[in-house]
């Protein structure tokens, strides 16, 4: 039976000590704690507690395992106002001939028409217009940096690491610590940090296990960085995002001899996303999604999830308690701040086998 408190964000509230953000990952990759959610009809005292190393015997022969392969741009950017302040661009999307969308800090002191350098450099950019549905502004790079691709060169020379707010550290090893070991296709300015957890021993074990791999893309963008503040969820709407899901990708789901199962949450909207635009069933894409997974989803493609431990009141909490139902994941968050496992992009790790799935959700792969 519906429960109206799942239609309610104050509902996704939970309690979380400070010392429980993980400020560092661990190393190596592999060695982050594992959360195995019990079945649906097994009581929460089942939960198993493993490290991620053992997805070498959770996983079987025959699984596909969908990762994202974006890879973080240095997105944070450090310039120069004319009258010689210091303010910060978080580089988020392209607009097209240079223009990108950027959110500012602090915003109020870059007006459109604002000439800008990057700190460091001679390199002038300009503050073209004020962008109201994010809040940022849209600024005009170099000409020639109309893409990820063509800008990452200028960002990987003067930016950094757009690490969250969350974590205090500034460390010059987030380079490589804060991008998975398959990132490929530049554009994100967020980890999709399940797959931080993957050393490529581990991803050489489960190969040689038997487990698939595919890769989507999904750049993680500006609604990483907007929470939600809609308390009737029902009128829930998030930023859209660019996805790429090939025929590739499309053909090894529909040949899956075993479980298909998305690590994080950007694998999933990227799955859910191509469904959904093709009326439910599964087909390449390439373009942008808007979705919004809550309880009461019945997921078209996926059927098990590997995730981190996500921010109260947030989209990838409603996600989650998609497949599992919002009431037992936050008594496994409780149980999992009792037994101090490390929350948030730095921090464990949760599985959600299909058998753990709700019924009501499950997928009709």
């Amino acid at each position: 039976m519906p429960d109206s408190r799942d239609s309610q964000l104050s509902s996704y509230d939970y309690s979380l000590p400070k010392q429980r953000i993980a400020q560092a990952p661990v190393e190596p990759r592999h060695n982050a704690r594992l959360m195995v959610v019990p079945g649906r009809e097994e009581p929460i005292q089942s939960v198993r507690h493993r490290h991620v190393w053992d997805l070498l015997e959770e996983l079987q022969a025959g699984d596909l395992l969908v990762v994202n392969d974006t890879r973080v741009l240095k997105a944070r950017l450090k310039v120069r106002r004319a009258g010689g302040g210091v303010s910060e661009l978080l580089v988020l999307e392209p607009r097209g001939e240079g223009l990108w969308l950027c959110l500012a800090r602090p915003a109020k002191r870059m007006r459109p028409g604002d000439a800008l350098t990057i700190d460091g450099t001679s390199i002038r950019l300009m503050v073209v217009s004020e962008d109201s549905a994010s809040g940022g502004r849209v600024v005009q790079f170099p000409a020639d940096c109309a893409d990820a691709e063509t800008i990452e060169g200028l960002l990987n020379e003067w930016g950094e690491v757009p690490l969250p707010p969350y974590i205090n550290r500034h460390d010059p090893e987030d380079v490589e610590r804060y991008q998975t070991r398959y990132a490929d296709r530049p554009g994100a300015v967020a980890a999709p940090t399940a797959g931080l957890h993957f050393s490529d021993e581990l991803l050489a074990g489960l190969q040689r296990r038997g487990v698939q791999l595919a890769r989507i893309t999904l750049h993680v963008g500006l609604g990483t960085f907007r929470p939600v503040e809609t308390e009737d969820l029902t009128q829930l709407e998030l930023h859209s995002e660019w996805i790429e899901v090939s025929p590739s990708v499309v053909e090894a789901i529909r040949t899956c001899k075993g479980r298909v199962i998305a690590v994080g949450t950007t694998s999933v909207r990227a799955l859910e996303g191509a469904a959904q635009v093709n009326g439910g069933v599964l087909r390449a894409f390439t373009g942008p999604v808007n979705l919004v997974i809550q309880p009461g989803y019945r997921f078209a493609v996926v059927q098990g999830l590997l995730t981190n431990f996500h921010l109260p009141k947030s989209s990838l909490l409603l996600l989650v308690s998609a497949l599992i139902g919002r009431r037992k994941l936050l008594d496994l968050y409780d149980h999992a701040i009792d037994l101090k496992y490390r929350f948030f992009s730095y921090g464990d790790a949760m599985l959600i086998p299909p058998e753990a799935v709700l019924s009501e959700a499950g997928s009709g792969v």
